[in-house]
């Protein structure tokens, strides 16, 4: 997936857009860059992969290299970014977060009647940052660029522009999918992505856009260019999965909102009678640690962790580029506590369970470290659907998920016609899916939280969420 940050300042603005940047390295691991404007420099820009190391150990040196009294800055899951663009409509420079499905057909279509040409990169492709920019450049003026580019879009794409006078544009998406907030301090303005990365660094809240709301920066205020649609469909996996838990979306605290989700799937074991004798409940770290602690709260079973991850030399489970590497590396770094786990009965909180690889390895590293037995839950409902609005844990291919696998095992294609009755525990089908996984990953017991518990976690109706990897409805 990725993040961005961007400031508008009175004195330099390199140091905040560092620091706002890097606070967004939860949300990629690929790319980093930073772009900056001075009035004697002009735009500059900065690329840097960080597969291997990290946004601010590849950018130590920018205080050196750039400056400016507006940046912009982005880690990205996907194309080097950003870029700068000299066009019709001005020269800037250009960060999106999104997906776009239709990008071969917004090519073709461009190249069909401009004459003009992309660079490519390995293999043909397109950076889709650049094709962004043509779109937008296609029309005559920032706003109207924007609107176009959004409208053609099949997917999402949040934009953030630095201009060439200095002044930022920020957009959110069309149906604000993703969070794109305004901060504001004695120096100037700021745009982020996560709430907390502007808060550190000394900025209050100004406003969270509304979808597809567009506005300008400066250092003399924000100026609002284009209003707020009135349809919202925020990612529900923002609070149970990807989003930090310093962060709030929409008003809602993303830790508070694990807590009130892990409480509700107690409430719901306690009514069915379930997992009575369970000595601990611990959480898959990290994200499902704060969900089992309202489990643990809710249930008064003593909340524990049976194993610790060893983050000073793997931070991150996912950064290899590979399934089995990153595999081996989750393994690598779950170091037990023997006291927590010999001879007793666990259960565990996930997150989500998507493909489940690296969960199946967990159980069994548990198992082999003499558990009695293990119990998990998923904070979420069963993933039926690859996401296709946003690039983070996306699957082209369905049959990837190890729900969607189970279901064809089951019934094959017929099996398709009736995944809401394999999301809903309460079914034949329902339990039959949760008794097959179990068996595959050796669970003692396994359930999903539902739909309607997620929504009352958050907060939010069900119409202002997207919800699409877990019932399909766009």
């Amino acid at each position: 997936m990725g993040g961005f940050f961007g400031a508008v300042c009175k004195q330099d603005a390199i140091t905040d857009v560092f620091f706002g940047t890097d606070y967004h390295s939860h949300l990629g691991t690929r790319r980093g860059g930073m772009a900056a404007y001075d009035d004697k420099i002009g735009l500059q820009r900065e690329i840097h992969n960080i597969q291997n190391s990290p946004f601010r150990t590849k950018f130590e040196d920018v205080f050196d290299e750039m400056k400016g009294r507006s940046a912009i800055g982005c880690i990205s899951d996907s194309d080097p970014q950003p870029l700068l663009i000299r066009s019709n409509i001005g020269t800037y420079a250009i960060s999106i977060v999104g997906l776009i499905n239709n990008a071969e057909a917004l090519i073709n279509q461009y190249l069909a009647f401009s004459g003009g040409h992309f660079g490519a990169m390995t293999g043909g492709k397109i950076n889709s940052v650049e094709l962004v920019a043509a779109l937008i450049n296609q029309k005559s003026n920032y706003v109207e660029g924007i609107k176009f580019a959004q409208n053609a879009i099949e997917g999402t794409a949040s934009i953030l522009i630095l201009k060439d006078d200095g002044k930022i544009i920020a957009a959110r998406d069309k149906y604000g999918r993703i969070p794109v907030i305004l901060g504001k301090s004695e120096n100037g303005y700021c745009v982020s992505f996560e709430s907390f990365a502007y808060q550190k660094l000394g900025y209050e809240n100004e406003k969270e856009l509304g979808p597809g709301e567009i506005v300008e920066l400066s250092v003399d205020g924000v100026k609002q260019l284009s209003p707020p649609g009135k349809d919202l469909r925020i990612c529900a996996f923002l609070w149970s999965y990807y989003g930090y838990s310093t962060s709030t979306y929409e008003g809602i605290n993303v830790e508070l909102m694990r807590y009130r989700n892990g409480e509700i799937m107690a409430r719901q074991d306690k009514e069915t009678g379930k997992c009575q004798d369970i000595d601990y409940v611990g959480g898959v770290p990290d994200s499902g640690t704060p969900h089992a602690i309202g489990y643990a709260n809710m249930s008064r079973i003593p909340f524990a962790r049976p194993f610790i991850k060893y983050t000073p030399t793997w931070p991150r489970s996912f950064m290899p580029a590979n399934q089995r590497d990153r595999d081996k590396v989750a393994k690598m770094k779950q170091i037990p506590v023997h006291d927590l786990i010999v001879d007793k009965n666990l259960l565990f909180v996930d997150d989500s369970i998507v493909r489940g690889t690296q969960l199946k390895e967990t159980v069994e590293f548990l198992y082999d470290n003499g558990a009695k037995s293990v119990h998990m839950r998923s904070a979420c409902p069963p993933i039926m659907y690859g996401c296709k609005f946003l690039n983070f844990s996306r699957s082209n291919d369905d049959m990837a998920l190890i729900a969607r696998r189970v279901v064809y095992e089951l019934e094959g294609e017929e099996g398709s016609n009736h995944l809401e009755e394999y999301s809903d525990a309460s079914t034949e089908r329902g339990k039959k899916l949760r008794e097959v996984i179990a068996q595959k990953f050796n669970f003692a017991s396994l359930e999903f939280q539902s739909l309607k518990g997620v929504c009352e976690a958050i907060g939010l109706d069900e119409s202002k969420l997207c919800t699409y990897c877990w019932n399909g409805k766009e």
